[in-house]
């Protein structure tokens, strides 16, 4: 189980003494074997939430527990040798590490053909086309972001964040992309988006108002809220 507790998290405003709260007094759970989509406005501190679980930035105050224990301190890698997985909203590039290099660090071994096929196929990538593609600007943003998914299975953990896992992947069906999420019901899977299909394929949903206590329930619950609008300004997006 992964938890929140009263957490707080403000940035400072531009010309001014005066900081904003992006997250205020936020209490969630995120059960294990769960997925829970996070939605909510531009703003809200979605990217900000998953940056917080992962350990890349801290909260002003408050608590982070995983299995109990207090990880409100701990650094991005001892999160990850916690178990926690992340898949950033823009990728990042690395001039001279090829896609096999990135899944062999993520996997801490030298993958043979068939694992790293294993991996990039589960992402619709031929392992023969990309295994030894450079990690630059060769690659086009679709294709960036689902080598970084790649990695992100090589991997492995009981924690999965994925911040936008849909940006810039046109070509890959949605269908391969919820195959994708269901390979990973066992864990925790943490998404951040506004995608219909994804918040459809979700067990839990949080919606995120920065003027507002989080909305949190079941996918029935909480769908229905949001695609009327109840006092909620989260704008789904259709797959078109």
């Amino acid at each position: 189980m992964l938890e929140l507790k009263q957490i707080y998290y403000s940035v400072p405003q531009k010309n001014s003494d005066k900081r904003k709260y992006i997250l205020s007094d936020i209490n969630l759970q995120f059960p294990d074997g769960t997925t829970t989509v996070i939605t909510g406005h531009n703003g809200s501190g979605k990217s900000t939430l998953v940056k917080l679980l992962m350990g890349i930035e801290k909260p002003e105050s408050g608590k982070i527990l995983f299995n109990g224990e207090d990880v409100t301190d701990k650094n991005v890698t001892e999160r990850a040798k916690e178990g926690f997985t992340i898949a950033f909203q823009q990728p990042v590039r690395f001039k001279g590490i090829t896609v096999k290099n990135l899944i062999d660090m993520a996997s801490k071994k030298n993958c043979c053909p068939k694992d790293a096929c294993e991996f990039l196929s589960a992402v619709g990538l031929c392992a023969v086309d990309y295994i030894g593609r450079p990690v630059d600007d060769t690659l086009s943003g679709g294709e960036l972001k689902r080598i970084e998914l790649a990695v992100a299975l090589a991997k492995g953990g009981s924690v999965f964040l994925l911040d936008e896992p849909e940006a810039g992947i046109d070509l890959w069906s949605f269908d391969e992309l919820v195959k994708l999420f269901d390979a990973l019901k066992d864990k925790t899977l943490i998404i951040v988006s506004h995608q219909n299909r994804i918040l459809e394929a979700a067990d839990r949903i949080i919606v995120l108002n920065s003027s507002e206590k989080p909305l949190c329930g079941t996918r029935d619950e909480i769908l229905p809220q949001i695609s009327s609008g109840e006092g909620y300004c989260c704008k789904i997006r259709n797959n078109n």
